[in-house]
């Protein structure tokens, strides 16, 4: 199953991108006798200012086709990292393609495409900066393949 995160705005060339980058490539390591990877990067950006009905539609369009839909969103359910492991493994064994995991805009995710998501997760009550996001996110998916390949990377 091949991980796309759908993120809004672009972050340039900076520390949390190369941890963001590195997390990446150990999950399309990790993943891949298990069923996933690659995981990559979808960017897309407003540059019209035009709200959450504009990034929605630009991120509607960015999103392969059939793939399961799962927003970060402070609505979300709060989840352990164990449980975000079989999420994943449950939906690759059901079959899925593509999972796309969406990062709003400063706004956050317009509610139509919040409504049509296939889960929801949140980070905690808290709100985190996107690009901090973007590299918790990198780094759970990361600890999700090596979780289900039993490394020892994730302690309880």
């Amino acid at each position: 199953m091949r991980v796309h995160i759908c993120a809004v705005g672009r972050l340039r060339a900076s520390p949390e991108k190369t941890l963001i980058d590195d997390y990446l490539d150990r999950f399309g390591k990790a993943g891949r006798q298990h069923g996933l990877g690659p995981a990559k990067v979808i960017e897309v950006e407003d540059k019209k200012n035009a709200g959450m009905g504009a990034e929605a539609a630009l991120l509607r369009k960015a999103l392969p086709k059939g793939a399961l839909i799962c927003t970060l969103d402070e609505r979300g359910k709060v989840i352990s990292s164990p449980d975000f492991a079989q999420k994943i493994a449950g939906w690759r064994d059901a079959g899925r393609q593509d999972l796309a995991l969406i990062i709003g805009g400063a706004d956050g995710i317009d509610p139509a495409l919040r409504a049509d998501a296939d889960f929801s997760i949140s980070f905690g009550k808290m709100v985190w900066p996107h690009m901090m996001v973007r590299l918790m996110l990198a780094e759970q998916v990361y600890r999700a393949a090596t979780i289900l390949g039993g490394s020892p990377y994730h302690r309880v």
